[in-house]
């Protein structure tokens, strides 16, 4: 089996503003600004935000989601473009899964591109199913976004 980089987890904090920031310009066309994540940590009781760090302790991936009820909506994922390729995405997803379960969750939500295939597959993978359309969802290029949910154990 492939030598994995050592890589922890932890809940994401205010010090890592800038460094997801950049991970969000890195990965995508419209990137959330950083006072959405300070009001992501400091305003909103739903949100759970997750960052990898490798063994220099930067920030390499970060995951958010929204935990409501029995309910948990994965609102962004980003591993940085030098880290792609080595499972992290899917690590991340796991224990994004694993914190739903520890809040209660029974139920996982989120939205892809069609276009996104190699996160469509990671998400099959990961049990989701494709169970909805969003229409013209995406600002940037008014790609439409499927809609995938998985049971959590």
């Amino acid at each position: 089996m492939e030598q994995q980089e050592p890589v922890g987890f932890r809940f994401m904090t205010l010090a890592d503003v800038q460094a997801v920031a950049e991970l969000e310009r890195l990965s995508f066309t419209t990137p959330w600004p950083p006072d959405a994540f300070v009001n992501e940590l400091t305003r909103n009781p739903n949100a759970r935000y997750v960052v990898v760090v490798n063994r220099e302790n930067k920030v390499i991936a970060y995951c958010g989601m929204w935990v409501v009820l029995d309910e948990a909506h994965i609102t962004n994922v980003a591993v940085h473009p030098a880290w792609r390729g080595k499972k992290i995405g899917e690590r991340l997803m796991r224990k994004m899964m694993e914190v739903a379960v520890a809040y209660g969750a029974r139920s996982m939500t989120l939205e892809v591109r069609p276009s996104n295939t190699v996160a469509r597959r990671l998400y099959a993978k990961l049990g989701f199913e494709e169970r909805g359309l969003r229409k013209h969802y995406y600002s940037d290029n008014n790609e439409d976004a499927i809609i995938m949910w998985v049971t959590l154990q």
